[in-house]
């Protein structure tokens, strides 16, 4: 995770919309239909820092990618886990493009880094 102190003021109020926009529930149906698509994978502990870092690798994303092609045509090539930072930034950067390519939105896709150290963004209402 990024080296940050606590937040104050402003950006405490943002920091405590955006929790409070967390949904617990939704967390767990978009974990039952990852595990649903790319079976043989293991389910994250419940709670959003656990979820953030199920998916923070790349692993998982790039099996989810992978798992909407045919076999063996998938846009991702190495899903393998990596212990190293660059190698797991790259994997979320490749889920990133494909998931562009796929049809996503340019707007509605985050960017590498915010997952990477957990960074969330105010959400608009």
């Amino acid at each position: 995770m990024a080296n940050r102190g606590p937040a104050y003021g402003l950006s405490w109020e943002v920091q405590q919309r955006i929790d409070k926009q967390y949904d617990p529930e939704l967390e767990q149906i978009l974990t039952q239909w990852i595990l649903a698509q790319c079976g043989g994978i293991q389910p994250p502990e419940p709670g959003k820092e656990k979820f953030q870092e199920w998916l923070k690798d790349g692993t998982v994303l790039g099996k989810l990618i992978n798992s909407l092609y045919p076999k063996g045509q998938g846009p991702v090539a190495s899903t393998d886990p990596s212990n190293k930072a660059f190698k797991q930034m790259e994997q979320i950067s490749q889920f990133l493009r494909a998931a562009e390519q796929y049809g996503i939105a340019p707007t509605d896709i985050f960017q590498t880094v915010d997952l990477w150290e957990a960074v969330r963004e105010a959400a608009e209402n």
